[in-house]
Order: structure tokens, then C-alpha cells, then sequence
């Protein structure tokens, strides 16, 4: 297939993510006018969570997959000493598959490991301004760099429909490198919702949430 008609695709979606780019000023509009875009601010963050939440299907069925392929390889190879290079790389495949697409769900719950051990001291202002910062000075920058950099070979892997470098390895590997690009745009649309709520909480539109280290010592304290 010709290599230009993927260049093509790129293309278009490449306007159609700069074409999106206003949406994330949204969240500093809503922290100088937040009566205003409050309303679309909340849809916006919940159509967000819930694409967030399919993904994360996406992600508990690549596990179960995981589990069963790895399950498969240990029996073969230990049992009947036999082995296949496509089973293991669907072992890869669903290894990689689990983490790139619920990232962004992790996101929505809070459940990524934070190392910042002075956020939790802050008050809840505190916290939503360094949420902000966090997500405009590092998330954004890190996701756009990975959208911008793997272009040209995601669009050559599509072209010639990348496989396996082994003869009986999978014949897919374009898909297993689409997985790097769909990580960054659901990254990117979670950091979205995440930076909405965050303006929400200190325009008083959206109420503050407790952070956990904030109940264990009220717990302690009782």
C-alpha cells in the first residue's frame, strides 16, 4: 500500500489534535470566568472520564489475556518442551497493552505513585494549583513530545504493515506501536479533565477532595 495514503491519515490527525489545541486553555478560562464555562467544563471533563473508563476495559481484558498466554507458555515450555515465538510476543503484546491504556483511568483515580512528599501538606488550594502546574509544565510537554517524535516511523510501520522480525512471530507490530501514540492522547485528554477539575475546586464549582493521607491521620487522631 502506498506510504503516502498513511502520511495522509497522519496529517489529518495531526490538524484535528491543533484544531483541539484551544481546549486545553479551558481549564485557565475557567479559573478567570468560571460562571461562564462551568457547565461545558464539567461535560468536557465527564465525556473525558468516560473514554478514560473505556480504555480501562480495554486494559483489564488485555490482562486477562496476559494471564492466559502467560499461563499457555509456562505449560508448553515446561510441560511438553515445546515453545512459539507468537505466544510470547502476545505476552509482550498484552503486557504493554494493559499499562498503555489505562494510564489514563490510573489518572482519573488518583492512583498513580506521586513522589512529591510536600503536596499532601498543602491545603486543598495548594494542592489543585500544583495538580495545575504539574499537568501545563510536565504531562502536556511529555505527551506532545511523544506524538511529535514517533510520527514518521508510526506512519512507515502502518505503510508496510510491520510484522514480526521473526518468521514466526505475530504479523501485527504496527499495532503494537500504535499503542505508544494512543498512551499519549489519552494521556493527554485525562491531564485535560484532571486540570478542569482542578480549576472547578479552586473557582468553588466542584468540591475539594480529601486526600487519603488527610484521613489516616484524622483517623489516627479519633
Amino acid at each position: 500500500m502506498d506510504p503516502a495514503f498513511f502520511l495522509h491519515i497522519g496529517t489529518i490527525l495531526k490538524w484535528a489534535g491543533i484544531a483541539l489545541l484551544p481546549l486545553f486553555l479551558l481549564p485557565l478560562i475557567t479559573l478567570v470566568l468560571p460562571n461562564l464555562v462551568e457547565g461545558i467544563s464539567k461535560r468536557v471533563s465527564g465525556l473525558i472520564d468516560a473514554i478514560s473508563g473505556v480504555a480501562l476495559g480495554g486494559a483489564i481484558a488485555s490482562a486477562l489475556l496476559l494471564v492466559l498466554f502467560q499461563l499457555s507458555v509456562v505449560v508448553l515450555r515446561y510441560t511438553y518442551g515445546i515453545s512459539f515465538t507468537w505466544l510470547n510476543e502476545l505476552v509482550i503484546y498484552a503486557f504493554a497493552a494493559m499499562f498503555m491504556l489505562g494510564s489514563a483511568a490510573t489518572l482519573r483515580d488518583d492512583g498513580h505513585v506521586r513522589v512529591d512528599i510536600l503536596r499532601p501538606r498543602f491545603g486543598a488550594d495548594g494542592r489543585n494549583w500544583i495538580e495545575l502546574a504539574g499537568i501545563y509544565f510536565f504531562l502536556f510537554p511529555i505527551c506532545i513530545r511523544i506524538l511529535t517524535t514517533g510520527e514518521q516511523g508510526l506512519a512507515r510501520a502502518w505503510s508496510l504493515f510491520e510484522g514480526s522480525t521473526e518468521s514466526d512471530g505475530l504479523p501485527f507490530l504496527y499495532l503494537f506501536k500504535t499503542l505508544v501514540p494512543a498512551f499519549a492522547v489519552l494521556m493527554l485528554g485525562q491531564g485535560l479533565s484532571e486540570a478542569l477539575k482542578a480549576a472547578l475546586r479552586l473557582t468553588g464549582k466542584l468540591e475539594n477532595e480529601v486526600p487519603a493521607t488527610s484521613e489516616t491521620e484524622s483517623a489516627h487522631g479519633a
